[in-house]
């Protein structure tokens, strides 16, 4: 629990700082330097400290992130890895789709249960522009996999930028009710590699709705547990649903319960912080799991109130979205 009573039981983990794409709102043309394979977290360091946070702490939500996560040699394993800590946890993953007609088989064989896939358009030509890559159908593709190796639900992530992918908001609610996707709408957040980001070319996730409930009324779906997202069902009852991410226009801090994992075994407790908890260091010195465990409730009792977007004083992360995990 931190200081202000919110409980971390959802645990992001990045096993990767490296993509193969290049998104416009995550990282530069030319990419990063990637960290040296030295510098990352070991599957067995990955699961040593996810049993801490499941064990200790009763985190039932795991997902894996990157980077593009299945750029890691032999995810799979570490999947089922972790899966073995207990497999009722909810094992997750938000992935670009684009190694998914390899992978999707066995990430559910090795115990993934759902599955969020990145996709901010529907044009081949928008999407070359966005992810500097031409792999859209390959993506697609993906999609259809996950579906066939019974990845269920698939979230479609979708971050939207005005001028560039605004106009296909209701296009991918047609494209939720016909498939039974729900499609989280994400507010474009000042976390890009470039530094183009500005306020104005945010879409406020309100806007997003009304485009959205013009065609096709929406009813509030109550979760049990706090999530990013607001999300909606169709009223009239058609399959597939909606989701809202407001992180710039109406954040969500107050009922955060995430913690993050960096690829190389940083602690972040939001992701706007401006520093890490480092714990890979700690565990190649050899502490035991009660001192790494200490460290890991000081640095979430001092986890931030809520990050400044919009307000005096917000200051940009000097990590860009890829390298923090998304």
């Amino acid at each position: 629990m931190d200081s202000y009573g919110r409980v971390a039981d959802d645990l992001r983990i990045s096993v990767t700082d490296r993509c193969n794409f290049r998104c416009i709102y995550c990282m530069p043309a030319e990419g990063l330097k990637w960290l040296k394979r030295d510098d990352i977290l070991r599957f067995e360091e990955i699961v040593r400290l996810a049993r801490i946070f499941v064990a200790r702490y009763g985190v039932r939500t795991i997902r894996i992130t990157g980077g593009e996560p299945l750029v890691r040699v032999k995810l799979e394993e570490l999947i089922a890895m972790i899966n073995s800590i207990d497999p009722t946890l909810d094992i997750t993953m938000t992935t670009n789709g684009v190694l998914l007609r390899q992978k999707a088989q066995a990430l559910k064989d090795a115990g993934l249960k759902r599955i969020n896939i990145s996709l901010d358009t529907l044009r081949m030509d928008t999407f070359k522009d966005m992810a500097r890559s031409e792999a859209f159908e390959r993506v697609m593709d993906g999609i259809t996999a996950s579906r066939e190796a019974g990845l269920w639900p698939i979230k479609l992530n979708m971050v939207v930028m005005k001028g560039h992918n605004d106009d296909e908001v209701v296009d991918f609610a047609r494209l939720a009710r016909a498939e039974g996707y729900e499609v989280r709408f994400i507010e474009f957040m000042p976390l890009d590699g470039d530094n183009i980001w500005t306020n104005e070319q945010v879409v406020p996730s309100r806007r997003i709705q009304e485009q959205i409930e013009d065609l096709f009324p929406l009813e509030p779906v109550i979760d049990a547990r706090p999530g990013p997202a607001t999300r909606f069902k169709f009223a009239d009852g058609t399959q597939g649903g909606v989701g809202f991410i407001s992180s710039v226009s109406q954040a969500f801090c107050t009922t955060c319960n995430r913690v993050r994992l960096t690829a190389e075994g940083g602690l972040r407790t939001c992701l706007f912080s401006l520093s890490e908890t480092p714990l890979r260091d700690l565990m190649r010195s050899g502490v035991s799991d009660d001192h790494i465990a200490g460290v890991i409730e000081t640095a979430i009792w001092r986890k931030e109130e809520g990050h400044m977007i919009n307000k005096a004083g917000f200051i940009k992360p000097a990590k860009s979205m890829s390298q923090i995990g998304g």
